[in-house]
């Protein structure tokens, strides 16, 4: 009877170890499977970019970076691109203003909710300012202040003038700026606005706005190649803007003049960087540095707009979309001569940054990136 109780417990044990072997290696072949599917979506999505360049047939550069969470997966470059291309970023510079604003909040220096006179007394002469309760930068930073896209200025200066005098030119186009809606009521994007959150953060600090951002975000996340304006020894790793086109001859000169010719438009639009220093970016936005808490990034990655409309929801300088399995975090870019997407997947965080030379072409960067965030994170 005791041979026969410990003969059972043996077949016991051979046969729980025979499961836990079958379990492992049904996980282990599962894994397998699952990094092959992954390996051949990054695979396919390279390709296409490649032939997209290939077909554009304009000589162009495109830089790509896919992320998972704080690594870097692909970084590839097609064209004319390399390691050390430089691109202009667009409008995925307001990003930068809202994660600033939300580290000057983290120190206590402001609250997001307060008015903008309190910093920037000169906001009283927008006009119509007087007919509504006062701006807050919450307001600025998520597109609901009301603000006219762009001022109405036809001071050339304003919106073309040079980048040391990018304040002074802010500071005369608030005249002449409007309100199209009232505060708080609805998202109207607005690149005068978020140029108005700068220099009132700027005011906060006691710093010059690019100085600032230099300090707290660029030196700390080591992003070596990004920059308010390309320094001579790096202008060679700049990328030729190409404006125009796909049927439009292409214009190389405009893209050229607005290196120089800024105007207000730093905050909202300034900023120049390789794709692998804005994978720095996102690995901050993810949340795997010390420059934002945890806090601060649910604000960041939270709707702070009062709309459920698909392309309408805004955090802080982030666009938020959420669709067929998929939640992301963002924005695009573009400028003439160059155009740059900024995206990763909140939940699975995956991440993919495009940056190119152009305007056009075959490459959707908007699309084709969600199109990828969807397919890497429902394989999780």
């Amino acid at each position: 009877m005791i041979l026969l109780k410990r003969l059972k417990r043996g077949v016991s044990l051979v046969f729980a170890l025979l499961l836990f072997i079958s379990c492992n290696t049904q996980e282990k072949n599962e894994n397998e499977n699952e990094k092959q599917t992954k390996n051949k979506i990054i695979a396919d999505f390279s390709k296409l970019l490649k032939s997209d360049v290939q077909d554009d047939n304009i000589d162009g550069s495109l830089s790509l970076v896919i992320v998972c969470k704080d690594t870097v997966l692909v970084s590839e470059f097609y064209g004319n691109a390399d390691a050390k291309t430089i691109y202009r970023i667009g409008s995925i510079s307001k990003s930068f203003a809202g994660f600033l604003m939300l580290q000057l909040q983290q120190e206590g220096k402001l609250d997001v909710n307060d008015p903008v006179e309190k910093y920037l007394p000169e906001i009283r002469f927008l006009k119509g300012y007087n007919k509504y309760t006062p701006i807050t930068l919450k307001q600025l930073a998520t597109h609901t202040a009301g603000l006219d896209r762009e001022s109405r200025s036809s001071d050339k200066n304003v919106r073309f003038g040079k980048i040391s005098e990018w304040e002074n030119n802010l500071i005369k186009a608030i005249p002449e700026t409007s309100f199209r809606s009232k505060p708080g009521e609805r998202f109207r994007y607005s690149n005068i606005g978020f140029a108005i959150l700068g220099l009132t953060l700027s005011r906060i600090a006691d710093k010059p706005y690019i100085d600032l951002v230099q300090d707290k975000i660029f030196k700390p996340l080591e992003m070596k190649n990004t920059f308010f304006k390309v320094p001579e020894g790096q202008k060679e790793n700049l990328a030729t803007g190409m404006a125009g086109g796909p049927t439009a001859e292409l214009n190389y000169e405009r893209p050229k003049r607005e290196h120089d010719e800024v105007g207000y438009r730093i905050p909202n639009g300034g900023i120049y960087a390789t794709s692998s220093d804005m994978a720095k970016f996102m690995r901050a936005c993810m949340g795997y540095t010390t420059l934002l808490n945890n806090n601060s990034i649910e604000i960041l990655q939270t709707t702070q707009t009062p709309t459920n409309r698909l392309r309408s929801n805004y955090s802080f300088g982030f666009s938020l979309y959420s669709d067929q399995g998929i939640n992301t975090v963002g924005h695009g870019g573009s400028n003439a001569g160059y155009s740059a997407h900024f995206e990763y997947e909140k939940d699975s965080k995956y991440g993919v940054i495009i940056m190119r030379n152009y305007n056009f072409g075959n490459t959707n960067l908007d699309l084709r990136s969600n199109s990828l965030l969807r397919k890497l994170s429902l394989t999780e």
